[in-house]
């Protein structure tokens, strides 16, 4: 038999019966009450409880939220563009998405509280890299429109503004244009699809492309 977990509360509140005594004591305050009536002032203090329907132990809230997700319904998705679902590997989704060590409720803006996430960005990125036989590899975009953004803009420095041309190879989605011409204005960074040459600093080929066409593109790479 393997002992009971904390109560929820315990697992999610950090300070426990002595910290908070001691944070109390380093404010003159002999209760949580006393600190409540020095910091919210009485004309906008509830004199009534609330009327709220008895609190559930952490079973019942499980087992009454499984009983609301079994209403919900996963609709084929015809929305097409690249967005799509795709299948997460087992061992990623339980080591990985499903492991709070792995992630916070925290946007990285501070290292200190987002460490499993970084690890995990980390750790994205030299696959990456390895995949791709690549020195560099950036990482927590949203899409594939960003993405791409963001390769033009790498591949743009890599060349240190030498080459100020972006060649596009079959139908990419609009999305995916709209984004790139966007952020290639200010980098007076020219777009087309004309022929690969010394001045084009990259090469974006959809694969499939936007209408889900699969090409052969072996002679281009080539």
């Amino acid at each position: 038999m393997t002992a009971p977990s904390l109560p929820f509360a315990s697992r999610h509140v950090g300070p426990g019966p002595q910290e908070t005594r001691a944070m109390l004591n380093a404010l003159g305050m002999t209760s949580l009450d006393a600190l409540i009536g020095q910091t919210v002032p009485n004309s906008i203090r509830l004199d009534r409880p609330l009327d709220l329907p008895k609190a559930a132990s952490e079973a019942e809230a499980l087992a009454e939220l499984s009983a609301i997700m079994v209403g919900n319904r996963l609709s084929k998705s015809f929305i097409g563009a690249g967005y799509h679902d795709v299948h997460v590997p087992p061992a990623i989704l339980r080591n990985l998405f499903e492991n709070p060590a792995w992630y916070t409720a925290y946007t990285p803006y501070q290292s200190e509280i987002s460490q499993g996430r970084l690890e995990m960005l980390f750790h994205f990125q030299t696959l990456v890299a390895e995949l791709t036989g690549l020195p560099v590899a950036s990482a927590s975009l949203l899409d594939e429109a960003t993405a791409a953004a963001e390769a033009m803009g790498i591949a743009w420095r890599h060349h240190r503004g030498k080459r100020n041309r972006i060649v596009l190879a079959g139908e990419l989605h609009p999305q995916t244009v709209d984004v790139l011409k966007t952020r290639a204005e200010p980098l007076e960074i020219a777009i087309d699809t004309g022929d690969v040459d010394d001045t084009a600093a990259a090469l974006f080929v959809p694969w499939p492309d936007t209408n889900g066409v699969y090409s052969d593109h072996a002679d281009l790479i080539s």
